[in-house]
């Protein structure tokens, strides 16, 4: 039985796959590359069945577990090994990618290989979730570091506890005489204040992390929009007008205006065709720990995007038009919330 089986080893980077196949005797069976794209990775597919019975394996990576899934929809045997415990031999200093896979293929092959536990696509989901909540607190703590050291320099230090209103109040009065060194300061506080800002833009249905950094880095402060109308008017997404001789009519949206702001918020308006009653698992994350004001905005916005997506729809108009329809409304939530 084991004879029988090919083992196939493959080397698996961003741009190609180069695999090795070894028969079941030990003897190299073939060797080739092909991309790593969808219509390579059918090639592949097709090409490992006509070995019959086989066993593929590569080291996990930054390519993920996509091949993984992908061969094993197929109906192919496929493991995910650990690298770390891959067996070295001493004094091996050749690396190629044709003699990893060739490796990889005959440790499998000998049952030297260790595969990791590859989880669900909910499962990972879940876990970069996690990891991404880790990485944006780690980061806080890192842009919290800067500013205190670089005080700590000027022999400027606060009496008292770290990051509360009194410490806010004390950094942001520092001020120096040297320009380039106020200009580093109001940086490092700028890096700071976004993050949170992000964080509550990101309650909203839609907004994701690139989505909020492209508002808040082009928008700059929404505190300098009076009214969320003026702020419709600067992302382009109010109506034309024109009125003369006693007469008014009004077409499509100026798109006058930050055009990238716009772009993220039509993109983001199209969560709203969904009923509120599906909020997944990843909105009510992101929401968790937010002030109180921010989540019953966040949800007036579900409620009200949703009813007006839908309404348009059945009134007939076009999906497209209801989703410019919804952006507009959806810029006012953003003031409202950019400003809490």
């Amino acid at each position: 039985m084991h004879d029988s089986i090919t083992w196939v080893g493959m080397d698996v980077h961003k741009e190609s796959i180069v695999v090795a196949a070894v028969n079941g005797a030990g003897g190299t069976a073939a060797r080739w590359e092909t991309p790593n794209t969808l219509k390579g990775k059918e090639r592949l597919a097709k090409r490992l069945s006509e070995f019959g019975m086989i066993r593929c394996a590569y080291e996990a990576g930054p390519c993920g577990y996509d091949l993984r899934r992908f061969l094993t929809g197929k109906g192919i045997s496929c493991d995910v090994i650990a690298p770390s415990l891959i067996p070295k031999k001493p004094r091996d200093r050749v690396k190629t990618d044709k003699k990893d896979a060739e490796k990889i293929a005959r440790a499998h092959r000998m049952g030297e290989l260790t595969a990791i536990c590859v989880p669900s696509p909910a499962q990972e989901a879940l876990r970069d979730l996690l990891r991404a909540r880790e990485d944006a607190n780690e980061d806080l703590v890192r842009r919290r570091h800067r500013p205190q050291k670089f005080l700590l320099r000027q022999g400027r230090r606060f009496e008292g506890k770290t990051w509360t209103r009194d410490h806010w109040r004390w950094i942001r009065a520092q001020k120096f005489e040297d320009r380039n060194s106020e200009t580093v300061l109001c940086e490092y506080i700028a890096a700071i204040d976004i993050v949170p800002a992000i964080a509550r833009l990101k309650a909203l249905r839609g907004v994701d992390t690139l989505t909020a950094m492209t508002i808040l880095s082009e928008l700059i402060d929404l505190n300098r929009f009076d009214s969320p109308r003026k702020l419709m008017g600067f992302v382009g997404l109010v109506p034309g007008e024109y009125s003369s001789g006693g007469k008014q009519w009004r077409g499509s949206i100026t798109k006058s205006g930050n055009s990238h702001v716009r772009r993220v918020l039509v993109e983001a308006a199209w969560h709203y065709r969904h009923s509120p009653r599906t909020t997944g698992e990843a909105i009510r994350k992101r929401r968790e720990g937010q002030p109180p004001e921010v989540i019953e905005t966040a949800r007036k916005a579900e409620q009200r995007l949703y009813k007006k997506f839908t309404r348009m729809v059945m009134r007939g108009k076009k999906t497209t038009v209801a989703a410019t329809a919804v952006a507009r409304e959806l810029a006012g939530f953003v003031w409202a919330i950019g400003r809490i």
